[in-house]
This record gives C-alpha cells, sequence and structure tokens, in this order.
C-alpha cells in the first residue's frame, strides 16, 4: 500500500512538472499573440506551436508510461467546503479559484462533460452511424480536395508575393555612380581644369572658352586639298603667315580653297 503511494505520489509531482511547463509556454505564447503581434513572425510562431506539441507529447509519455497508476481509478473526495476565502487555494489556483465552495465543486471535480455538451456528442454519434461507408469515403475524398486546392492557392499566393517583393527590391541602378554623377554636374566635382600638351599663347580672360577653340585649332594638321592647282600654295601660306602676325586674331591652321562663282552651271 505504501509502495502504491509513494508511486502516485511521484506520478503526480511529474504531471505537475510537466503541466506547469505546458502552462508557460502557453503563457508565453498568448502574450506573444496579444502584445507583440506587430513584429510577430510565422516561424516564431511555428516554434511555439512545435514546443507546446513536445510537451504535449511528453505529458501523454508520462501518462502512458508503465509504471504510472491508472489515475481513472483515483477518487477526489472534498473534505470541508466553505464559503470564505481560502488563501491557500488561491496560492495553488494562481488567484483563479478564491472559495471551495458548493457552488465551484461541481465544475473543478466533474469527471463527465456537462448534460448539454454529452447530448451534442450522443446527436453527433448517431448522425456518423447512420452514414454509410460509401458515402463517408466520398465525402472524406471531397474534403481532401477542397483542402488540397486551398493549401495550393495559399502556397501560389506565398510564391507570387515572395516574387514580388524580390522584383521590388531589386536594385537597377548604382547609388555611387548616380551620386558621382550629380556632384559633377552640378558641382564638378572629379573634373579636370588642366589644359592639354601642346597648346600654346596667351589667352584673354575676357573671352570664354578660348583655351579650348585655341587648344582645337593647334592640334589640326595643314592638308592640301587635291583638287587645288598647285600655284595657289605658296599663295595661301602668305595668308596664313599675314593672319599669324595680326594681333588679336586667332591663327588658322586650315587651308580653305576658295573657288570662283562667277562661272553658273546653267549660264551659257
Amino acid at each position: 500500500m505504501q509502495r502504491e503511494e509513494k508511486q502516485l505520489e511521484l506520478t503526480l509531482e511529474a504531471l505537475i512538472s510537466q503541466v506547469a511547463d505546458l502552462k508557460n509556454s502557453l503563457v508565453s505564447f498568448i502574450y506573444k499573440l496579444e502584445n507583440e503581434y506587430d513584429r510577430l513572425t510565422w516561424p516564431s510562431v511555428l516554434d511555439s506551436f512545435a514546443l507546446l506539441s513536445g510537451q504535449l507529447n511528453t505529458l501523454n509519455k508520462v501518462l502512458k508510461h508503465e509504471k504510472t497508476p491508472l489515475l481513472r481509478n483515483q477518487v477526489i473526495i472534498p473534505l470541508v467546503l466553505s464559503p470564505d476565502r481560502d488563501e491557500e487555494i488561491m496560492r495553488q489556483t494562481e488567484g483563479r479559484v478564491p472559495v471551495f465552495s458548493h457552488e465551484v465543486v461541481p465544475d473543478h471535480l466533474r469527471t463527465k462533460p456537462d448534460p448539454e455538451v454529452e447530448e451534442q456528442e450522443k446527436q453527433l454519434i448517431t448522425d456518423a452511424a447512420r452514414i454509410s461507408p460509401d458515402v463517408a469515403q466520398k465525402q472524406i475524398q471531397s474534403l481532401n480536395k477542397m483542402c488540397s486546392n486551398l493549401l495550393e492557392k495559399i502556397s501560389k499566393e506565398e510564391r507570387e508575393s515572395e516574387s514580388g517583393g524580390l522584383r521590388q527590391n531589386k536594385q537597377t541602378f548604382n547609388p555611387a555612380d548616380t551620386n558621382a554623377l550629380v556632384a559633377a554636374v552640378a558641382f564638378g566635382k572629379g573634373l579636370s581644369n588642366r589644359r592639354p600638351p601642346g597648346s600654346g599663347g596667351s589667352v584673354q580672360t575676357g573671352q570664354p572658352g578660348a583655351g579650348a577653340i585655341i587648344a582645337g585649332a593647334s592640334g589640326m594638321q595643314q592638308v592640301p586639298m587635291s583638287g587645288a592647282p598647285a600655284q595657289q600654295q605658296p599663295m595661301l601660306a602668305g595668308v596664313q603667315m599675314a593672319q599669324a602676325g595680326q594681333p588679336g586674331k586667332m591663327p588658322s591652321g586650315i587651308k580653305t580653297n576658295i573657288k570662283s562663282a562667277s562661272m553658273h552651271p546653267y549660264q551659257r
């Protein structure tokens, strides 16, 4: 007798410990749902469900263990009923049950469901017994098909939302290049103001852009035109020397061949 009582006490302690862990997990999960719903992620919810499922499986293993006595054979009888406030019951129930009176005992020590629940359960069992196996199998297949279609739609929506998010987050430009281009256009950052090599002569400050014109002109070569007569080259060279000698004028490095317009092609 003492051995059975000792085994019962150990079993109850193990059950109380498992139930306390399960209760703490439920409290933590409910707190997340009520206070952290704005930043709660689906992997975190799955982790909470996995923790609760593991704790429930552990509790079932303890109940189904071969050394666990059959709790259904144990009878709980209230020894004292009082309408007064009981501090020990308050501590044991964490404030949920302030008194242990005739009003709360039938609810807390009930071993069967409420009469209304029993009637509903009997009605469901009767309705299920009236269905033939073929009809039940068709209903099961229809329900499975509906669940499969629903899961497929949910998976499709998730894939489309993920692909849409990736397309929106994909960057199509380089911010560093954009900033460098804006700084170069607006403030001239990174642009070189050095004069090209080979450019000579002084440029007047009152004429903007003259340095670039002179630099471009000095880089040009004198290419004789094939159609020009040989006797015109000394004259053009003399004109170039004269232009170079005039102050304030830009020397020209390009030969020009001016033809007389006196002969009109349609003129007789």
